[in-house]
């Protein structure tokens, strides 16, 4: 299977309310690098996974509406709690959505599967990956 990977940022702020996250519950700033990962079985007619720039403009385009904004303020996380798998959850669909509605091209609707990776900090990641509809 082949794979490409395009990365960006988003500054954010955020706190998470329980027991569970200590001194993360009060509001804190986050910097954010997220890998956006698509896989392929193929290469396209001109040998790639998808388009870089498209990929890069698509991701940009999704994290925007995040970046440098307190994430408790919006309603995108439908009142959960934006642990950075929430995020990478979010990141994922609405790049899912993209890939659906053409918006990387058409060679992207033959992806096969996406990986949305965030890095919290230099020892910590999560992410979520799933297959995508053909």
């Amino acid at each position: 299977m082949y794979a490409l990977e395009v990365r960006d940022h988003i500054m954010i702020a955020h706190s998470l309310p329980g027991d569970a996250f200590g001194p993360a519950q009060g509001v804190h700033g986050a910097t954010f690098v997220i890998d956006v990962t698509f896989f392929r079985d193929d290469l396209t007619e001109n040998d790639i996974v998808v388009d870089i720039g498209l990929a890069s403009e698509a991701l940009s385009a999704v994290l925007a509406p995040l970046n440098y904004k307190n994430l408790d303020e919006l309603d995108v996380f439908g009142g959960r709690r934006s642990t950075t798998e929430v995020i990478a959850r979010h990141v994922f669909d609405a790049m899912a959505e993209r890939i659906a509605a053409g918006g990387l091209g058409e060679d992207a609707r033959a992806i096969a599967r996406l990986r949305v990776t965030l890095h919290e900090s230099h020892v910590a990641r999560a992410w979520f990956e799933a297959e995508l509809p053909r």
